[in-house]
């Protein structure tokens, strides 16, 4: 049964493939997303590190950290929602982290909250 559901998963996923660059945790990236506004739709772009990559296959999500106005803000999206235009990676990670998430930026507060 799992074998099976795998398969259809993966033709799920061809048939969903956008071509957005490979990036991993610690990575800067900004994601511009739409944004419907009653009969209007914009553009939205935001800037942040990449704190965590979950999911598999077409249930990946990523969620991403910035601070503004000396305030945080977490955002998640899924990998392949159809409101995601492009992601851009703005500058990879300088050093690769030692952690899959990266929970311990909540504790940091200005230049050591964006350094991994």
């Amino acid at each position: 049964m799992g074998d099976k559901l795998l398969e259809v998963e993966k033709e799920l996923q061809s048939s969903l493939k956008k071509d957005f660059p490979e990036f991993k945790v610690g990575d800067t990236i900004r994601v511009s997303y739409k944004i419907q506004e009653k009969d209007k739709s914009r553009l939205h772009s935001v800037e942040g590190i990449v704190m965590k990559i979950q999911g598999v296959l077409h249930r990946k999500s990523f969620t991403i950290r910035r601070i503004s106005y000396g305030e945080s803000l977490e955002m998640t999206f899924p990998l392949y929602s159809p409101l995601i235009e492009k992601i851009e990676v703005v500058q990879p990670a300088k050093r690769r982290p030692r952690r899959a998430r990266l929970y311990y930026l909540r504790g940091r507060v200005g230049k050591k909250a964006t350094t991994v």
